[in-house]
């Protein structure tokens, strides 16, 4: 998977891999291990039972243990991303990433094993093995030519399927960019003359699989790093470079290129220059594919060619070749037929289908997320984007059916759309929203985001990479001295940083901001020295100034002092949005489910009416983040058993909402395990919701802020916030000490801006 630009120091890279615990998997128990009798059923004696049955027939081991669903991602380490042979136990932390995309995108649990020896004979042995205890393998990291034995003979010796995700998972991804950009241009891919420059295990493989889609052996020319491979060569050969060698006078790349319709690029950095691209035939197609960063940049290709299709591995550009739009739905549709193997014809499918989906019309969700973005079949988006949710329903069906027809599914399936529901229940709705708001965010015209407390090492490593990953421009308030060294201490380089300072003392719009806060606070007690000092001295108020009077579009603040002291200073001077309702909202992203918590901040014991405009401020931000509202009033009691004053309150707020005739679903009183278990719905036909809810409205901030912080510590789910809604200007504030990665988020959302963005 291609890198982005890194916007983070080694030590916070170092840290989240060791903290809070060391590595990035862990195993979870699926069956219950409370009691003895527990213990009994899934270890001795019961254990027994399946063991038998598995003894008597082996398929049955895909009934009764995780085989099915499980991926070994293995490795030797001897070519780790771009960082060449550094062995086995080094490639262990790109292996665990390995498993959590399988997981995140794919919901397949895997395992990653590293493997000491470099011998190709006696990795294979190894592997052979223990093939029987997974129900995939996924090789990763082995350099070539090794790579082609190994998995050629372990293709051959296992009865599951082994897939070189280096070799095939860039071939994937480029051929299903090839068929679209073919058919923007009008070239048939029989006619095309195509350059390949990196004759490694990528790019072989990726002009073996076009080869297989219809492109001419005797129209294709390859380029390593002693020149064109040709007929008759001696140097640096082996029989996979040989099996690609053509007849021709060619022996640079540059030669190679006049005329060329495609260029497929696996090599390095700027090899392709643009007087090589000029040479090209008209409409050319280059897929620039080094990482991370381009034999040729999109902006270069643009000086020199105006018709051109580029496609990068790298997420800032359009069409990025990602290889996790292949693997996990690659294995998904394999290892949903039991096949055992992936074969030339699952690989086609797999990019048929990708160039398939590219071609469909964009669903408001995938359109949410890149707002200032066209994203519609054209020269600027021939690849799917590889956060669509539609990928894990839409590609492992071909997948399967192409097992199926070519013989190697011992488990068929015989209602494909009935397969395609069960893909669409396996998506995980919490896993894009981050990287929705992300996306979102970078597509618009940048914010001018003002961190107020702008000496704070966390707070300036946030702003470097609030501004090295495109979300806006950050904004510091404070001592340019003392920003400028705590910038050294955070292992950046103040004179190449870029970043504005604001030094409230020294700005010369301190008097005007002392004025527009002495205007909002004279009759509230405050003398206008008393307003001359909020703004020399306290930052809050300065940025929330700033704010008011358009200097800057958002604020984050909140790392160096308490929730309720950041929110006093800056409700000084912040109006509240017209008809809006100030309150603090949680998001809880866990086990695939995202739910949305308020008021997690600011209504100590919320009347009925105001619960009812929690719900209302709630939902709206819910619908302007993409996502469906569907409301619950939570309380300990359900629909009046047990009757209370408390579940009264939250009665009467379900009633009074009944009244204002709302957009969105909305039950209640309930309580959380009736709210989002729908199994348990029997026992009240009466109620409301077409789906388990999304949006808990808590009946105190004591019980909603108790219940996100338990979430939070107990481990297991990630929350975001408490957001700050119902203000004019989007403000959010963090919570004391908060890390880099999360004042990012805070900032991340202020640039967002869920007040203005546009519901879908």
């Amino acid at each position: 998977m291609p890198s982005e630009k890194q916007t983070f120091s080694d030590d916070e890279a170092l840290y989240l891999h060791q903290y809070p615990q060391p590595g990035k998997i862990a195993l979870l128990p699926t069956k219950p291990m409370a009691t003895q009798r527990d213990l009994a059923l899934a270890y001795s004696p019961g254990v027994a039972v399946p063991v038998r049955r598995i003894a008597e027939n082996p398929e049955t081991a895909y009934d009764y243990t995780a085989k099915g669903n499980m991926v070994a991602v293995i490795s030797n380490g001897t070519a780790i991303l771009g960082l060449g042979n550094l062995g086995a136990l080094a490639s262990k932390p790109v292996m665990e990433g390995k498993a959590v995309l399988f997981k995140r995108f794919g919901d397949i649990d895997s395992f990653d094993i590293e493997v000491t020896t470099q011998d190709p004979d006696e990795f294979i042995t190894v592997v052979k093995n223990i093939t029987a205890s997974f129900g995939g393998i996924n090789l990763e990291d082995i350099k070539s030519p090794e790579c082609f034995i190994i998995e050629a003979a372990l293709q051959d010796l296992a009865d599951i399927p082994v897939f070189h995700d280096d070799q095939h998972g860039t071939a994937i991804i480029a051929a299903a960019g090839l068929i679209n950009a073919l058919e923007i241009t009008g070239k048939r891919i029989e006619d095309v003359k195509v350059v390949l420059c990196g004759a490694g295990a990528a790019g072989l493989s990726s002009l073996s699989l076009i080869k297989a889609l219809g492109v001419r052996h005797d129209n294709t020319t390859v380029v390593d790093i002693h020149g064109v491979v040709f007929e008759g060569r001696k140097v640096d050969m082996d029989q996979w470079k040989s099996a690609h060698a053509t007849r021709t006078n060619k022996r640079t790349l540059a030669e190679a290129m006049v005329g060329a319709d495609v260029f497929l690029g696996l090599s390095a950095r700027g090899v392709l220059t643009s007087d090589m691209v000029a040479t090209m035939a008209a409409n050319p197609i280059i897929f620039a594919m080094a990482n991370p960063d381009p034999e040729i940049t999109p902006e270069d290709v643009a000086k020199v060619r105006s018709d051109a299709i580029v496609a990068t591995g790298r997420s800032d550009y359009p069409n990025q070749v990602n290889n996790v739009l292949g693997f996990p739905y690659i294995f998904r549709g394999a290892l949903d037929v039991r096949a055992r193997r992936v074969n030339h014809e699952m690989k086609l499918a797999a990019a048929k289908a990708l160039a398939m989906l590219a071609r469909e019309d964009v669903p408001d969700e995938v359109a949410a997320a890149y707002q200032g973005r066209h994203l519609k079949f054209g020269k600027d988006y021939i690849i799917p984007s590889p956060f669509d949710p539609r990928l894990l329903w839409y590609v492992p069906p071909f997948v399967a059916q192409a097992a199926m027809d070519t013989g190697v599914a011992r488990k068929p399936i015989t209602d494909m759309d009935a397969y395609r529901k069960s893909l669409e229940q396996r998506l995980d709705p919490s896993a894009g929203l981050l990287q929705n708001i992300t996306s979102t965010v970078r597509s618009r015209p940048a914010k001018r985001i003002v961190f107020a407390e702008g000496e704070d090492i966390s707070v300036i490593r946030a702003a470097h990479a609030f501004k090295q990953s495109g979300l806006g421009i950050p904004l510091l308030c404070g001592r340019e001295n003392l920003i400028r060294d705590n910038m050294r201490v955070a292992g950046l380089n103040p004179d190449e940083e870029d970043i504005e300072i604001i030094n409230a003392r020294k700005s010369h719009r301190r008097d005007a901001y002392a004025q527009l806060l002495y205007a909002r606070l004279q009759r509230k007690g405050y003398l206008k020295r008393d307003v001359e000092r909020l703004i020399n001295l306290d930052r809050n108020s300065f940025a929330a100034a700033m704010l008011m009077s358009g200097h800057a579009d958002g604020m984050v603040t909140g790392v160096t002092r308490a929730f309720d002291q950041a929110f006093e200073e800056v409700m000084r001077v912040v109006d509240p949005a017209p008809g809006g309702r100030i309150m603090g909202m949680s998001i809880v992203l866990a086990r695939g489910k995202t739910l949305f918590i308020a008021d997690t901040t600011v209504s100590e014991l919320p009347s009925p009416e105001e619960l009812g405009d929690i719900a209302i401020e709630a939902a709206t931000a819910v619908r302007n983040m993409g996502h469906t509202p569907r409301v619950a009033f939570m309380s300990y009691s359900n629909f009046g058993n047990p009757a209370g004053e408390r579940s009264e309150r939250v009665s009467q707020a379900v009633r009074l909402l009944e009244q204002r005739g709302v957009d969105f679903e909305f039950e209640g009183e309930m309580s959380p395990e009736i709210a989002l278990d729908s199994a348990r719905w029997v026992n009240y036909p009466f109620q409301r919701l077409t789906a388990p809810a999304n949006v808990l409205i808590m009946p105190a901030i004591h019980s909603a802020s108790i219940s996100t912080n338990l979430i939070e510590a107990i481990g297991g789910a990630t929350v975001v916030g408490p957001l700050l809604l119902g203000l004019s200007k989007p403000v959010q504030i963090c919570q004391l000490s908060d890390s880099v990665s999360k004042i990012l988020t805070m900032a991340t959302f202020a640039a967002y801006d869920i007040r203005a963005s546009v519901k879908v």
